[in-house]
């Protein structure tokens, strides 16, 4: 049903179905941490942030609701500059060399390589994760990997450095729990993110058909070309390689702190999520935008689809 339905959103409509159900799903998560009033015996109770928020605040007790307070501050820091960063970009001037006269700009979006790196990146997490629980689970004892607890969070190990401490790290600063060793861990992990994210981007554009060298043969092929120069793929080549790898870099680098920061600071959903929902809805934003100028402009269309 879910392949169904991505193949006649692709057909009919705009953008992913796929997509749209990672957006789905992460607003599910967002609107249960934040107005959930249903507790786990299926009474009625505060449980979504928002509404602990208000009734710590009656209450006066003031830690709670400061603590459920940086939790929705968080979240929309994040989710806010990440609509900032993912709307920087660096636009190529270029021009058809069959019509004088007409020109476009070709953006190179500041988040390259999108939200692919951190993906790879948080799967890898994942795998890792995997395999030292199932060295604890086979040795009947905690490894170099890492030792878990019963409630499957990382307590020593490769695998505790590399995690997101379990309590936020503005929760602990309010509830004075804040210590050297969290600060540590949120330091390893925030730079295993961006690490991973910057060789994963490189990686993807690398592989993926975004280098510089295929970007200028599409161009060229396209009958496109840089303005005051001659009709060459090697002149627009070297024009991009000035562009490409640097953005790919910080770009890689961007999404993995932006991811590491929304974990450790006790956002309502991961990074990763905030991460995919934005640039999911930006893309497709996009594409409308795109589509609706193609309509009001059918010779651009007709010239860019030959």
């Amino acid at each position: 049903m879910v392949i169904l339905m991505d193949e006649v959103i692709q057909k009919y409509g705009f953008g992913s179905g796929i997509s749209l159900f990672i957006v789905g799903g992460v607003a599910w998560q967002l609107i249960i941490r934040a107005f959930n009033f249903i507790g786990p015996d299926k009474s009625i109770q505060a449980i979504g942030k928002v509404h602990v928020f208000f009734v710590s605040l009656f209450n006066g007790n003031t830690t709670e609701a400061f603590i459920a307070l940086s939790a929705i501050l968080a979240t929309v820091f994040i989710f806010l500059l990440v609509v900032y960063i993912q709307s920087i970009k660096v636009e190529i001037p270029l021009s058809f060399g069959r019509i004088r006269g007409m020109s476009i700009k070709w953006p190179l979006s500041f988040l390259y390589t999108s939200n692919i790196p951190v993906i790879l990146t948080a799967a890898l997490h994942a795998n890792f994760q995997l395999f030292a629980t199932l060295a604890q689970n086979t040795l009947g004892k905690g490894t170099f990997l890492g030792t878990f607890n019963s409630g499957g969070v990382a307590t020593s190990g490769m695998a505790y450095w590399i995690a997101p401490p379990h309590e936020g790290i503005i929760n602990a600063i309010i509830t004075n729990s804040f210590s050297a060793t969290m600060m540590l861990q949120s330091l390893f992990y925030m730079l295993f993110m961006i690490a991973g994210s910057t060789m994963f981007a490189i990686f993807w554009m690398k592989t993926s058909g975004q280098d510089a060298e295929t970007q200028s043969k599409q161009l060229a092929a396209s009958g496109l070309q840089i303005p005051g120069f001659r009709r060459d793929p090697r002149v627009i080549e070297s024009i991009l390689e000035r562009y490409i790898l640097p953005l790919t870099i910080m770009g890689g680098a961007a999404v993995g702190l932006l991811a590491s920061f929304a974990d450790i600071t006790g956002a309502l959903v991961r990074g990763t999520g905030i991460l995919l929902a934005v640039m999911i809805l930006y893309k497709m934003y996009e594409d409308i935008s795109q589509q609706y100028a193609m309509d009001s402009n059918p010779l651009a269309k007709k010239m860019i689809a030959s």
